[in-house]
């Protein structure tokens, strides 16, 4: 029963993804005092909090999904990823 289940899931996503492209946004992982805090700068009140930095991407990745979904649910435009990410090496 749960192999059915899961696949009427991965069907029911697949079917809802058709016709949509996809986006890529960035993601900002900040190290805490207790673990890491993860969001996204063009989707606001989009957060996780985790433990470990494999827990945190995990959550991270179903949060933007349930944002994304219910954004749409509720007939929001969903935003343009628009925030640039780059690195710098300095001696320090």
């Amino acid at each position: 029963m749960v192999g059915r289940r899961s696949l009427r899931f991965a069907q029911s996503r697949l079917k809802s993804a058709v016709g949509r492209r996809q986006k890529r946004y960035a993601v900002l992982i900040e190290k805490s005092a207790t673990g890491y805090s993860a969001y996204l700068p063009d989707l606001p009140g989009c957060v996780a909090a985790a433990k470990t930095l494999e827990e945190v991407q995990k959550l991270i990745r179903e949060a933007v999904e349930m944002h994304i979904e219910s954004m749409q649910e509720h007939g929001e435009p969903i935003p343009e990823p628009t925030t640039l990410v780059d690195s710098i090496t300095v001696t320090a």
